[in-house]
């Protein structure tokens, strides 16, 4: 991404009208409310939906649509018309329009389970929204203004992992750790698997957690770099078991360090500021996606160029595989997630399009039967890799998306919402047939 004088006060302006998107919502929830009641205890009456509730007609965010001035569908069509989709390329997402796939909405993969008002999801940055990772189906762990948080969705119970608004410090020794930490860090993006965590922030700056053990293991910068926010973090399994974790960043950069001793194996540099990458399954390959219209297929032992993706209308800021290891998906500031073929890459298999805006977030089920897809605001979609992505299912609700994330076995959905009055995590779980039950009855 950009980050000069400009682009910061453009960012800062978009997070501004994050927080304000919904606003008409809550002015006219706070006028339908006893004028005698304040601001907190407004909020304080917004409560948890149920699947149980939500069947009987109760909106799953439990916005009070019977109580105000204007209809969910009325209210719909405002933001359709009014959202704005933040472009480096002006109109990018007014040219792809004839080349978006006709796709059939209605499936029906994953059933709203619960909302949950405890939790409440920031953004830092309004183009980085990776910032909701599920470990399991019961797990959560995301980022609620300084602190990293964990929700229990079967104990219900939300917990405090890590709070950077102070001075943490590593309780590790290793080479290159930075031993007197950080203070006051500003966490832009962040990553948890198999009981690791690492977060990025806004100024080079990596924190390594093991959720096994208390404190913190590695603090450390990628880059003194003044133009070296962390982009977006992924940890793997290398090809010999070992857990590995990339850092994709402003300054051009894409590091890779092993989680055992914490130490950079490999560093590639680029021509643009690298937004996101993503390792093939066979860790052959790295998407590598950034400041730039096309993006790159490179060789993830020696960062060498194998193939440029070509085809966006604007800068990327997301990718992933699918564990088969033949496509691949890139979501972009052009409204489109493109689908390709590693071994043709001469047209995309799919090009999806949202509704609103850039696509912010992809991920590929772990079974490779859905890739899902979210906007900056709004709108998750659900695409049937089996169907071709020509079926999908539309998640629809109202505010700004902090992640959306699929728990390890596919069987929760969880997406951060943020908002001044309704933030919440929504938690949905995969449907299933049973024949067999159907045969009994």
């Amino acid at each position: 991404m950009s980050y000069d004088e400009v682009g910061q006060m453009d960012y800062m302006e978009d997070e501004r009208d994050a927080v304000d998107s919904m606003d008409e919502i809550n002015e006219e929830y706070y006028a339908a409310e006893d004028a005698n009641l304040d601001e907190y205890d407004m909020i304080t009456k917004v409560t948890d939906t149920s699947a149980a509730q939500a069947r009987k007609g109760k909106d799953v965010q439990g916005i009070p649509w019977d109580r105000l001035n204007i209809t969910r569908e009325s209210y719909r069509l405002t933001r359709l018309e009014q959202y704005m989709n933040y472009e480096n390329i002006p109109l990018s997402g007014e040219a792809v329009d004839k080349e978006c796939q006709q796709t059939e909405k209605g499936s029906n993969y994953f059933e709203f389970f619960h909302n949950t008002r405890l939790v409440k999801p920031t953004i830092l940055h309004f183009q980085l929204r990776n910032l909701v990772w599920a470990t399991s189906k019961h797990d959560v762990y995301l980022i609620s203004n300084y602190s990293v948080m964990h929700w229990s969705s079967l104990l219900q119970n939300l917990t405090e992992v890590l709070n950077f608004s102070g001075h943490i410090v590593p309780t590790e020794k290793h080479p290159g750790s930075l031993s007197e930490g950080f203070t006051q860090t500003q966490i832009s993006t962040l990553a948890v698997k198999d009981r690791f965590l690492v977060a990025g922030g806004f100024h080079g700056e990596l924190v390594c957690k093991c959720l096994d053990k208390p404190g913190v293991s590695f603090c450390a910068r990628t880059t003194f770099q003044e133009n070296a926010i962390t982009n977006a973090i992924e940890i793997f399994n290398n090809s010999s078991g070992g857990l590995h974790f990339t850092t994709s960043n402003n300054d051009c950069g894409v590091r890779e360090y092993d989680m055992e001793r914490f130490q950079l194996l490999n560093h590639f540099r680029f021509p643009w500021p690298v937004n996101h990458t993503s390792v093939s399954p066979d860790r052959k390959l790295l998407t590598v996606v950034g400041d730039a219209l096309d993006g790159l297929l490179v060789d993830a032992r020696n960062g060498k160029t194998v193939a440029s993706v070509m085809g966006h209308r604007d800068y990327s800021f997301a990718s992933a595989w699918h564990p088969e290891g033949r496509i691949f998906a890139t979501g972009n500031q052009d409204k489109t997630c493109r689908v390709w073929d590693s071994r043709n890459l001469s047209l995309p298999v799919a090009v999806l399009k949202g509704n609103m805006g850039a696509i912010r977030s992809v991920h590929f089920s772990s079974d490779g039967q859905f890739l899902v897809m979210a906007e900056p605001a709004d709108f998750v979609h659900i695409y049937s890799t089996k169907a071709d992505f020509k079926k999908r299912q539309e998640i629809d609700f109202f505010g700004e998306i902090s992640g959306a994330s699929l728990s390890p076995d596919d069987e929760s959905l969880y997406i951060g919402l943020w908002d001044r009055t309704y933030a919440s995590l929504l938690h949905y779980n995969r449907r299933h047939t049973y024949g067999y039950l159907d045969s009994l009855m």
